[in-house]
């Protein structure tokens, strides 16, 4: 009696809420003065994220959810709520009697700051539907909204079937801790009007359900690989002649347990409107927040959305942290060096909170992983598993960005808080790295090619860059002794670096300082990669490095000029060169320029090298190879402002902004203008720095 009671109320309580929710408003009349950006019709079946920090949504922006990513191949889109996955996407389906349309070929796509719009017109039918999304703020679940306009003169009858595609899974590296999938298992819940989906190996539950009860709901065979299930729920819906109606579904999910899911998809059914002002009016503030005003429309309205974009990639997991992600679909956990650029940028914008949980987040991860050494993480996956301890420039990359935020906050306890670990970093680079006792630590930095992590050129200048902000830091926390020692390691390695890996005949930095062995192996590589790619002026130049090492051998180590790297530019970044030096590379590295930006890798340049414009065909299949990222175009804008050169530096940000909405509008891809990560956190650093360190 007592339980029926309860779960009588439950009911009654449910369907009065439900009452409610068809009361609530349009999304597109609360989105009504918030600006907006309209895609290009050649995109629709390309990327677009509705983002939360507890969940986001990716999808293509005609309306599909194709498989996408390749860090779990094909399973990156759909819905996450991390470490675990919830859907794969959905199905919209209007039935009618002499057939089905479904929802996939949306006509426009929309983005907004915080939600998207899909705009589909049924010519045929007279209809035209408009699905609209959203993620709230610390809430693991998003809300759907559909509207509905009848464009004829005739009464429409049809039925409405959307078709939930669970995939309750882990996430990447999942099987460190034991997190093993399970096929789906859904049951159809009376009270909700919906289904929730339980992983039959976990307490992974998904759960779904409109702001009505459905005249009928069925499961159906789920056709992608995996072990999900499909569930659908169908609506009649009757529509006057010029009549609109609207449905709004709430999807939500917990790791956790049952009742965590039901009460996320209750907070959305019920609270939604409270929580899409919440999040417009924190989004206004972002907008209000470093706002800048110039000359140039597109310049100012890549900096308002890339503004956006940073808060698209804050990434919350209670039980292990919150920090940014370094990009979506296919890096949305934790990384150190991306984030230590990232975050100089934040910091310019004025989101603070982001870059102090990340510090944290990274601090603590990397002293439990590598024992209180001081080294830093290179990546983490949601789940807490760590991939890489750590690449031998993310150590010293630590210590500037604690003094570039220090620069802002001026918080000695914040210093003193890091000090510990810049100090153990710095200790264990030298004693850890440097095998033959010159200074310059030896391993992998930035460019992760197979065999290049001898002595590189941008490990060096970030070691340099470290030791200088270190002297600092400790100089501020009274500690001179160690300021003098830091002082005098930073301009020892600024001379050798001006010195050693300098290269007159190339105007240039070299890439790395290695044996003859070395240097033959990397070239004998990169003669295939440069005869595979079609670039015989490449080839000829390789083969006359081949000969100069050949007829000129050495029994030391030396410098390298060979893939002409972006990160020779580095010196020019930190601002350690010799204006000589530096102004002939700055020249030099022109050669390596498109109309979008700076060549990842020299050798890989193409006819378009050198172009201020020109037209722009995407490769039919992505990889990194010959890619132009905004990564190195925004360390060049930096390099060129650090030696006098603010024409230039704003020709790289104006290279930028050619990337900026190409493919997602109020987006800049990772790889310009349309390939790689859709949202990537560094972006930031590229045009924030410039523009409000150097510019302002």
């Amino acid at each position: 009696m007592k339980y029926s009671f309860l779960f009588s109320l439950g009911c009654t309580f449910l369907l009065t809420c439900c009452n409610k929710v068809a009361e609530t408003p349009k999304m597109g009349d609360l989105l009504a003065e918030t600006p907006s950006l309209v895609g290009k019709e050649d995109y629709l079946p390309s990327p677009f994220v509705t983002a939360g920090n507890r969940v986001y949504m990716v999808g293509h922006q005609d309306g599909t959810f194709p498989s996408l990513g390749w860090h779990i191949k094909g399973e990156m889109g759909g819905i996450w709520n991390h470490p675990i996955k919830l859907m794969d996407g959905f199905d919209i389906d209007l039935h009618f009697r002499d057939g089905t349309d479904r929802l996939n070929k949306a006509d426009r796509f929309t983005n907004y700051p915080f939600a998207n719009q899909h705009t589909f017109h049924l010519k045929e039918r007279g209809l035209t539907i408009e699905r609209w999304q959203f993620v709230p703020d610390d809430v693991e679940g998003l809300v759907l909204q559909l509207v509905i306009t009848n464009n004829s003169d005739q009464l429409q009858e049809f039925k409405l079937i959307f078709t939930g595609h669970t995939d309750l899974r882990p996430t990447w590296l999942g099987e460190r801790n034991n997190m093993i999938d399970g096929p789906d298992n859904g049951r159809y819940h009376p009270a909700l009007g919906g289904w929730i989906v339980k992983d039959s190996l976990n307490p992974w539950y998904v759960a779904f359900a409109a702001d009505r009860k459905p005249g009928n709901r069925g499961t159906i065979t789920n056709t992608k690989e995996g072990l999900g299930s499909s569930h659908t729920l169908a609506y009649t819906l009757t529509l006057a002649p010029n009549a609109e109606k609207y449905i709004n579904i709430a999807i939500a999910g917990s790791y956790k347990n049952e009742d965590r899911a039901l009460q996320s998809l209750q907070d959305l059914q019920y609270d939604w409107p409270k929580r899409f002002e919440a999040k417009q009016q924190r989004y206004q503030q972002l907008a209000k927040q470093t706002k800048l005003s110039v000359p140039d429309p597109k310049i100012q309205t890549t900096f308002e959305w890339l503004k956006y974009n940073c808060d698209w990639l804050v990434r919350t997991v209670p039980e292990i942290g919150t920090g940014i992600g370094a990009g979506i679909p296919d890096y949305p956990w934790w990384f150190g060096v991306d984030s230590e650029y990232a975050l100089m940028g934040y910091m310019a914008i004025g989101q603070e909170q982001p870059v102090y949980k990340t510090i944290r987040l990274l601090d603590s991860v990397s002293n439990v992983v590598n024992r209180g050494n001081g080294r830093i993480i290179h990546e983490m996956s949601s789940n807490g598993a760590v991939f890489n301890p750590g690449n031998i420039n993310e150590t010293p990359q630590f210590a500037s960005l604690i003094w570039q935020i220090y620069q802002w906050n001026g918080d000695d306890a914040f210093l003193k808080r890091y000090f510990p670990t810049v100090r153990k970093g710095l200790a264990w680079l030298i004693a850890d790295n440097d095998d033959d006792g010159n200074g310059f630590p030896e391993g992998f930095g930035m460019m992760e090619i197979h065999g290049l992590d001898s002595e590189m050129i941008d490990v060096a200048s970030y070691t340099q860059k470290g030791f200088a902000d270190a002297a600092q830091i400790a100089r501020a926390l009274g500690d001179t002794l160690s300021a003098r020692r830091y002082t005098n390691k930073a301009n020892r390695l600024k001379d050798q670096i001006n010195t050693q890996f300098w290269s007159e005949d190339f105007g240039a930095y070299a890439d790395f300082i290695g044996t003859d062995k070395q240097a033959l192996h990397l070239l004998e590589d990169a003669l295939v990669r440069a005869d595979t790619l079609d670039k015989p002026w490449a080839t000829a130049e390789l083969e006359a490095t081949r000969k100069y090492i050949i007829e000129n051998p050495s029994d030391t180590a030396r410098p390298f000029v060979m893939h002409r790297n972006w990160v020779v530019n580095t010196p020019m970044e930190v601002g350690l060169a010799d204006s000589t030096k530096a102004l002939q590379a700055l020249e030099t590295a022109k050669r390596y320029v498109n109309p979008f930006g700076v060549f990842v890798t020299g050798i890989d340049r193409d006819a378009s090298a050198g172009a201020d414009a020109g037209a722009y065909k995407a490769p039919p299949i992505f990889n990194y190879t010959g890619a132009v990222m905004t990564l190195p175009t925004g360390v060049q804008a930096r390099a060129e402002n650090n030696y006098g050169r603010p024409n230039v530096a704003l020709n790289y940000l104006e290279r930028m902004v050619r990337s900026f909405s190409y493919a997602l509008p109020g987006s800049m891809y990772e790889v310009s203008p349309d390939f790689g990560m859709m949202v990537q956190a560094w972006n930031i650093y590229s045009f924030a720095y410039p523009i409000v360190h150097q510019f302002f």
